[in-house]
């Protein structure tokens, strides 16, 4: 195991001076932006949520379509937690938030009313196949 760590770094020397400052400056530069751009999706993610309680949820009480409002919400709060669950990708790069964004995404499709019910269906069977991929095969390790 020593063994390994000696040899990548004997590697990681070999690269050229220019190289290596470049990958690292690069490299860098990337994470900072992915985490500038995550932190810019997460606000916006808040805002939306903020003003679809402001404005989207007194229409439950009124008298005129309390079920189209309420789809409205559940639409709009699915695309919320997308944004979300987008922040954590960016920042963490991890495979279950890949598959946890692919699930509100699938679940966000199958709450418009118009969907036929084969669409109903392969959607049911996609969010039970992406569930099980997210419980058995993506466990995260403890800390």
């Amino acid at each position: 195991m020593a063994d390994d760590t000696q040899s990548d770094e004997l590697v990681v020397k070999q690269h050229p001076l220019i190289q290596r400052s470049i990958n690292k400056y690069v490299g860098t530069s990337i994470l900072l932006f992915l985490s500038i751009l995550a932190v810019v999706v997460l606000i916006a993610a808040v805002i939306a949520a903020v003003e679809i309680i402001i404005r989207e949820f007194p229409k439950l009480v009124q008298p005129t379509d309390e079920y189209g409002s309420l789809q409205h919400i559940i639409e709009s709060l699915l695309l919320v937690a997308i944004a979300a669950e987008l922040s954590l990708l960016l920042l963490f790069h991890k495979a279950s938030a890949a598959v946890e964004i692919v699930i509100f995404i699938v679940a966000r499709k199958m709450v418009n009313p118009s969907i036929a019910a084969i669409d109903l269906l392969l959607g049911a069977a996609a969010l039970s196949g992406l569930i099980i991929v997210r419980f058995y095969y993506l466990r995260e390790e403890p800390n």
